[in-house]
C-alpha cells in the first residue's frame, strides 16, 4: 500500500523515481479506507533529506500511510526555505487537538549542549507530554530518543571520549521483540553520535525493556513495555551518502574526524560506501507500523489515549 505525502513535497518525485508506491492527496480522496496517521517531528537541518528518509521507510509497507509533518515554533528552519516550511509543516498549536496513531522524533545536532539549552526544549517537552495521550506509539531516535529517555524518565546522556560514527554490529538481547522479528543475529545500523546512555541507567527504570546492543556502539533500542514509547539510538533512516556528507561537511571545517568506521570497503575514503544496513532498517520500521501501531491503535483514532 502507499504512502500519502503532499503532490508537490520534493520527496514525491523521488520516491516516484524509486519506484517506492506515493499516493498524492488527489488520489487519496478517492479512497475509501482509513490510513494510519503518522506525525513527523523533524528537528534535523536538512528538512528535505530527512522527509525522504522517513516516506521512504514507512512507503515501503503493506500499510496505507498518512504523513504529517511538525516543526518546533521556537526555533525556525535555516538550512530549509521558510516556503517550505509554510507550504508542508505544522505547529503543535496546529495539531494539538488531533490525535495519530503514530509519531517520530527525529535527531538533532545539539547534543553537546545540556538539553535545557536548547532553545525549544520547553515547547518539545510539551510536546513528548501531549504525546502520552494522542499518540499510540512514538517511536525516538538519535537525539530524540536521549532526550525521550531524559525526558519520560530521568535518564542523563553521558560524554563520548570521540564521536561515534560509523556502521556497527549490533545483536538483539530481548528475543521476545516484535519490533525486531524477522533479524538476523546480527544486524548493521549507522551511529553519528557525541553522547550515549549508559546500561546501567537505564536498568534502573523497571518500565523500560533494553532490546538490543553493540559492543561497540553501546545500547541501540529500548522501549516501555506496552511499546507504546520505543527509543533507538542509531540512524537506520540513513541514505547511503549520509555520513559521507558528514564526514567531508567536518573535514572541510577542520574538525578532528575520522573516517566512518566500517562504511569505506577497506576503509579506503574514496571508493564508495558499502551499504550494509538498508534491509533491516525496511524491517525495523514495518515492523513499529505492523505491530506497535496497526495492529494496537484504536479503529475510531479519537479512541487514542
Amino acid at each position: 500500500m502507499p504512502i500519502k505525502i503532499p503532490n508537490a513535497l520534493p520527496a514525491t518525485q523521488t520516491l516516484i523515481n524509486e519506484n517506492i508506491f506515493v499516493m498524492t492527496e488527489t488520489r487519496a480522496l478517492k479512497q475509501d479506507i482509513r490510513p494510519l496517521k503518522i506525525l513527523l517531528l523533524n528537528l534535523m537541518p536538512s528538512k528535505i533529506v530527512t522527509e525522504t528518509q522517513f516516506a521512504r521507510l514507512l512507503g515501503n509497507t503493506a500499510l496505507q500511510v498518512e504523513l504529517e509533518f511538525l516543526q518546533t515554533d521556537t526555533h525556525k528552519a535555516t538550512h530549509t526555505s521558510q516556503e517550505h516550511m509554510l507550504a508542508f509543516y505544522k505547529t503543535f498549536a496546529d495539531i494539538r487537538q488531533e490525535r495519530f496513531d503514530g509519531m517520530i522524533i527525529t535527531g538533532a545536532p545539539v547534543e553537546q549542549l545540556e538539553f535545557e539549552q536548547v532553545n525549544y526544549w520547553e515547547e518539545l517537552c510539551m510536546i513528548m507530554e501531549w504525546s502520552k495521550t494522542h499518540v499510540h506509539s512514538t517511536f525516538h531516535i538519535c537525539w530524540g530518543a536521549q532526550a525521550g529517555l531524559y525526558y519520560h524518565f530521568g535518564i542523563p546522556k553521558r560524554p563520548l571520549e570521540e564521536k561515534l560514527f560509523g556502521v556497527y554490529e549490533h545483536e538483539v538481547e530481548y528475543k521476545r521483540s516484535i519490533l525486531f522479528r524477522g533479524f538476523d543475529d546480527v544486524f548493521m545500523a549507522p551511529h553519528s553520535r557525541y553522547t550515549t546512555v549508559l546500561r546501567e541507567d537505564v536498568e534502573r527504570v523497571p518500565q523500560l525493556h533494553i532490546l538490543a546492543s553493540s559492543s561497540r556502539a553501546g545500547l541501540y533500542a529500548m522501549s516501555t513495555k506496552d511499546g507504546r514509547q520505543i527509543f533507538v539510538t542509531g540512524h537506520s533512516e540513513y541514505d547511503p551518502r549520509t555520513l559521507e556528507q558528514e564526514y567531508l561537511r567536518d573535514k572541510a571545517k577542520g574538525l578532528a574526524i575520522r573516517p566512518p568506521e566500517n562504511y569505506y570497503p577497506d576503509g579506503d575514503d574514496t571508493r564508495p560506501p558499502l551499504v550494509t544496513w538498508r534491509g533491516h532498517a525496511n524491517l525495523l520500521f514495518s515492523n513499529w507500523l505492523n505491530y506497535f501501531v496497526y495492529q494496537t491503535t484504536p479503529y475510531n483514532i479519537q479512541d487514542i489515549g
